[in-house]
């Protein structure tokens, strides 16, 4: 049995990158084996077991067949006399396709090594195409890595696109491709993800809704980085921030993953109107948390742009976002709204002050007050309503 350290982990090591979680692949040993040496079995669909210590993964060597449609039909060979190098030539680009023994030793037979210093992306076999989950893998890895100047091989690209067209993509699961598409747009360049999808002709299962105006699209998203970069650029050098359209509180129950998540993908989504996001986020199968911020910010998108809202419009924004029960999500939307205000070229600091303020005095109503003058029955909203439009309008006296 011969255990070898496999993929990400060998992968940035060599790119001096941080290795979060190390994987290994073992030759040689059967299921039984592995079992009795104390590791627990987890792999369904092939046999994958933990370390009973450190509790890493370590698989048995395979080889796939493709047996169907989509990224689950396979046929799969975990027997003892799968070699590494047949385990390796199964992966998906070469640069993941790299082991190295227990002395450090690397064994690199596709060219993963050459690869990573040309900064070239390129798939190990034909076999690529076998998997159409691949497709959006390589955009995220091409998104991960496009800082350091990686580039997609052009044989590997040509691939991608054949895989596109040839309605593959449309068998993968919502959760697979939302989980790509999460993972990229949290790195350092989001927009990357798209830009390689588009290239690929991979939107139109998916993303269709992003194809008219995709430029636009990406450009907002960019501008997402680049406050939330500039935000933190203000609080290295005076330990708060200074930027206003970034210093909203967010509620403590979101992380900050979380709301970054949030504010980019409002950001890629804001120029549609408030059905074509509904249709993405549910074809995406997007959690609540994250598709009701996009959804408001699409249909009110031109109340909180417009600096010129009545008293009327204001109160309609607030109770069509329930900013009176929800106001943190409320507070989440302003801020998640603000890179495509600053893609507009709106003043959203005196904009967001603004909405904030009039919100402010519309809650300083108080409904026992106006029962207390006599009003009774369905009079009470309407007075309750009419304080709220007196109280927005007095902001601007």
């Amino acid at each position: 049995m011969q255990v070898y350290l496999v993929g990400g982990a060998v992968r940035d090591a060599l790119l001096n990158r941080k290795v979060i979680e190390r994987d290994y692949v073992v030759v040689g040993a059967t299921p039984q084996e592995m079992l009795s040496q104390g590791f627990t079995q987890v792999g369904k669909d092939f046999p994958v077991f933990l370390h009973p210590k450190t509790q890493e993964e370590y698989a048995l060597a395979r080889t796939e067949r493709k047996s169907g449609k989509g990224y689950t039909g396979f046929v799969c060979d975990a027997s003892s006399s799968v070699t590494l190098e047949e385990d390796l030539l199964r992966r998906d680009l070469t640069v993941n396709a790299i082991a190295q023994d227990n002395l450090g030793n690397l064994i690199d037979p596709y060219g993963g090594k050459r690869d990573l210093d040309n900064r070239l992306l390129r798939h190990v076999s034909e076999a690529f195409s076998e998997d159409p989950l691949r497709v959006f893998r390589v955009a995220r890895f091409a998104t991960r890595y496009a800082y350091l100047g990686f580039t997609i091989a052009n044989e590997t690209m040509a691939l991608m696109q054949s895989m596109a067209e040839s309605g593959e993509l449309s068998t993968l699961s919502a959760e697979r491709v939302w989980q790509e598409t999460k993972r990229s747009l949290l790195e350092k360049t989001p927009h990357v993800f798209f830009t390689v999808l588009n290239q690929a002709h991979g939107l139109n299962d998916w993303f269709a809704e992003l194809e008219s105006n995709l430029d636009a699209a990406i450009a907002t998203l960019k501008t997402a980085v680049a406050l939330e970069n500039a935000a933190k650029e203000n609080f290295d050098k005076s330990g708060q921030l200074e930027t206003k359209p970034l210093e909203t509180k967010i509620p403590e129950s979101s992380s900050s993953g979380t709301t970054t998540l949030i504010i980019r993908f409002t950001a890629l989504l804001a120029h549609l109107n408030e059905e074509e996001a509904k249709r993405l986020c549910n074809r995406l199968k997007v959690q609540n948390q994250l598709s009701e911020i996009v959804i408001l910010a699409c249909k009110f998108k031109d109340f909180l742009l417009n600096t010129q809202n009545s008293p009327a419009d204001l109160l309609a924004l607030f109770n069509g976002c329930d900013a009176w029960r929800r106001s943190e999500r409320f507070t989440l939307l302003l801020k998640a709204f603000a890179p495509y205000a600053h893609y507009k070229d709106l003043d959203w600091q005196r904009q967001q002050e603004h909405i904030e303020n009039a919100l402010s005095a519309a809650n300083q109503v108080n409904v026992q007050d106006i029962i207390a003058t006599g009003v009774k029955g369905p009079a009470i909203k309407e007075a309750l309503n009419q304080a709220k439009l007196d109280a927005i309008a007095s902001i601007g006296e």
